[in-house]
């Protein structure tokens, strides 16, 4: 048994995963392989000891080079950073092959060395987060005398199907299959009888099939697996890696279910922390029970399923019902246009055909619901028409009560703290003060389309609703456009040349001048990007972003661009326009012109307040994270979390065990992990079948013209401007006139919206928050461009045009 770290060169045979810091991803992976009983070409790797001496041990290396024959040998970079469950770094160091004699196989394991340094690969390990500690080994093998090669994934790459396997192939060599220097032949393993017409006859591809399931199998999950087939008609496994770019399954199910993704309804693409999906879930569960709705088609938790960590609901058994399925598309409308054509096309797929017709709620307890609700929306309703602004103000304050009750007495054990974070939120889960005027103002909002139906375009519509008061997202923008504009010109020029993270260490130290931040901080402190989950830091404890902000805000100079001037604008053009549909209604429809124009007027007072919900809602999970972190404080010195902040990476029943005396420290350890690749995962798919197909993946592109990216206009109007790519909101800033192109956005992003120009997202709705405050702040935005944050580079020339729904980049 080989032990120690001071080795220069083992036998793969003497390799195993456990190794993986002397041997590097690709050996270790090859060491599994044979340990498994796979065939693998006999071979040996130099270790990252010799690397890190930067001298090759010449006598051992050409000792082992003769036992092997002497012969044609392949050699291959293994760095300790490589063929990782979240980097394959596929391509990106050396392999040399054919390497025939001493002196060349020095050289071969040199340039494998220096291949780690390359441009490719330094920038393959800064996209991926991945320091700069990494060593190379090398791994020499007998070449194989391949009749044909390829590279065989045990799961569809591009579609995430774990029922099929891809195989490409090609005579001769594999590294042209990898290289992509020649059109590979491709085959789908499906279980139906694959084509037999190319290099591959169908023995061979059972084969591959076979071994793919075993290797798969002794791995544990879907492999990337190189392999040859020699003249005799052997087959090789050169290597096998995880599949890295595969969306996780969802949760194991006994028939074929559909999820949707929902947390981009509020800006949420990263993943949840598992205590902020956790507790997510367990609010949803708080307002099912009080809705009466609990145990039907969507469960006790809103039919929330997790995946990959982020927001997903499950539609299946609605879809399979004969009642409600119909019904479907145009309760999907509010997601956006992708998800309603994946959800038409599911209507037509047979393996969900309907088969229930019952209602798909319990009947008794929604009854009983109905006869309390009902007179109770009736009455909200007529007094809400009456008197709007009477109604926005008991919102306003039923808001304020519920910052009151999210305020946790002084608790003497951890106890008592989870058992608070567990209850807070139910009081804003029946907060009707809140929640009544609210949704009578978006109905409101929404009612004049059908009485102006041939009178007003969509366009106009959406004007008449933009520089909407009373939105608590829009009031703090410009809350922190005046604390800006207020700036004395010391204090100008320590923000403007200041890095935000330096002035966010001088704020809590209190070395920073009073600014007014403090004010700020104690209105909207509560409030940050991904602000739904619990995990993610307030910008009362992180003000980095708004540091960050305030540098973007001090660029502009022009003051029509000004946010209140902007802001202001807008609204003069919401007043003139309900003018004008009612002087151009009133000719045709007099009486609903004059309806349309009283509705419009109250919709101004009231529709403002669809953001005053959550931001309402965040007072209690702001609650429920801070009692967390204090519950963590707790464990840690307990010695049952390793960091106090670990508590966030467990579930709500998990930090209760903890709490009890469990130690949870490893699971905590791992969920972390998971985590973070989770974060760096760029691309979510909107829709998911338990399988793990995509089901966009499966869709053909929708057509384009002019090489313009289709989406949705969300925000009236036409704009040209550099784009200015944005992953990360906290320290990002807008130039004056940029273009803001995201995968989604959230109340947290939209200080940034007072300086775009325009907004692009690649998911959404019209009635999400970043295209209500584009609205409000007559940003033009076209929402759900696929793939516009990989599509679009920083300071490409684009044309935004909400009309068409078209980004048409210059």
């Amino acid at each position: 048994m080989v032990t120690g770290n001071d080795v220069q060169l083992l036998e793969l045979a003497q390799v195993d995963a456990s190794m993986l810091g002397l041997v590097g991803g690709k050996a270790a992976g090859l060491g599994e392989l044979l340990k498994a009983g796979f065939r693998v070409p006999d071979g040996f790797c130099l270790t990252t000891r010799a690397h890190v001496t930067g001298e090759i041990p010449e006598r051992e290396v050409l000792d082992a080079y003769r036992r092997l024959g002497g012969d044609r040998v392949a050699v291959r970079s293994s760095a300790t950073a490589e063929d990782l469950p979240d980097a394959s770094f596929a391509g990106q160091q050396d392999t040399f092959l054919n390497v025939s004699g001493e002196q060349e196989l020095l050289s071969a394991i040199r340039r494998c060395w220096d291949s780690l340094h390359s441009d490719r690969a330094v920038a393959y390990r800064d996209a991926n987060g991945i320091g700069s500690d990494v060593h190379m080994a090398v791994v020499v093998q007998r070449m194989v005398d391949a009749k044909a090669a390829g590279v065989l994934f045990t799961a569809n790459p591009l579609t995430g199907t774990r029922a099929e396997m891809v195989v490409d192939a090609a005579p001769g060599l594999g590294d042209v299959v990898v290289d992509g220097s020649v059109i590979a032949e491709h085959y789908v393993l499906d279980g139906t009888p694959p084509r037999t017409d190319g290099c591959l006859d169908r023995a061979q591809l059972d084969a591959l099939s076979d071994a793919g399931a075993r290797v798969q199998e002794s791995f544990g999950s879907p492999q990337d697996i190189e392999w040859a087939i020699d003249r005799d008609g052997v087959l090789w496994l050169l290597q096998s890696r995880a599949i890295t770019t595969l969306f996780p399954l969802p949760p194991r199910s006994d028939d074929l279910r559909v999820y949707f993704e929902m947390g981009h309804m509020q800006g949420m693409l990263r993943p949840f922390t598992p205590a902020g999906m956790s507790t997510m879930t367990h609010g949803a569960k708080l307002w099912m029970d009080s809705a009466g709705l609990s145990g039907g088609a969507f469960g006790d938790a809103m039919g929330i399923v997790p995946v990959g960590g982020r927001l997903f609901m499950d539609f299946s058994d609605l879809l399979r019902n004969r009642r409600f399925r119909s019904r479907l598309p145009q309760m999907l409308e509010v997601y956006g246009p992708r998800n309603v054509e994946i959800m038409q096309r599911l209507l037509t797929d047979p393996r969900f055909a309907p088969t229930t017709s019952g209602l798909p709620f319990p009947v008794a307890p929604l009854l009983k619901k109905s006869l309390v609700v009902l007179p109770k929306a009736k009455f909200e309703l007529i007094r809400t028409l009456i008197d709007p602004d009477a109604a926005r103000e008991r919102a306003f304050r039923a808001t304020e009560e519920l910052k009151r009750q999210a305020r946790a007495p002084e608790f003497t054990n951890s106890q008592q703290r989870l058992r608070f974070a567990e209850e807070v939120q139910r009081d804003f889960m029946t907060a009707s003060e809140v929640i009544w005027p609210l949704f009578i103002g978006i109905l409101l909002g929404q009612l004049p389309k059908s009485l102006l139906k041939g009178v007003a375009t969509t366009s106009e519509l959406d004007t008449v609703l933009g520089g909407l008061p009373h939105n608590v997202t829009t009031e703090m923008d410009l809350a922190l456009w005046r604390l800006t504009a207020g700036l004395d010109d010391d204090a100008r020029e320590l923000l403007r040349s200041t890095p935000p993270a330096e002035l966010t260490e001088g704020y809590r130290a209190g070395e920073l001048p009073d600014i007014g931040l403090d004010d700020f901080l104690a209105r909207y402190g509560h409030r940050a990007p991904a602000e739904v989950d619990v995990g993610m830091p307030r910008w009362s404890e992180d003000p980095t972003q708004i540091f960050a902000t305030i540098a973007g805000y001090l660029r502009i100079t022009d003051p029509e661009q000004a946010p209140d001037r902007r802001f202001e604008k807008a609204a003069a053009r919401a007043e003139a326009m309900i003018d004008e549909l009612f002087q151009r209604a009133r000719r045709q429809r007099p009486i609903r012109a004059h309806l349309a124009r009283a509705l419009m007027r109250r919709a101004r007072k009231l529709t403002g307040l669809r953001e005053l919900g959550k931001f309402a809602w965040l007072y209690s999970l702001q609650a429920v994270r801070e009692q967390l972190l204090r519950i963590g404080d707790d464990l840690n010195r307990r010695g049952l979390l390793e960091r106090p902040g670990d508590v966030l990476f467990l579930e709500l029943d998990e930090i209760r065990s903890a709490v009890g005396g469990s130690d949870q420290s490893a699971l905590a350890t791992e969920r972390k992990a998971h985590y973070d690749r989770e974060v760096r995962r760029r691309a979510v798919p909107i829709a998911v079948l338990s399988d793990g197909t995509d089901l966009e993946a499966t869709a053909p592109p929708a057509p384009a013209a002019d090489g313009a990216l289709v989406g949705l206009g969300a925000s009236p109007g036409e704009v040209t401007g550099p784009a200015r790519v944005v992953h990360d909101p906290a320290t990002a800033r807008i130039e004056p006139g940029e273009i803001l192109v995201a995968t989604t956005t959230d109340p947290g992003w939209t200080p940034l919206f007072m300086t775009a120009a325009g907004l692009v997202t690649e998911t959404g709705s019209p009635m999400a928050h970043g295209p209500t405050v584009a609205r409000e702040y007559g940003i033009p935005a076209v929402i759900c461009v696929r793939d516009a944050t990989t599509d679009i580079t920083t300071g490409q020339i684009i044309t935004v045009d909400a009309t068409s729904g078209t980004v048409t980049p210059r």
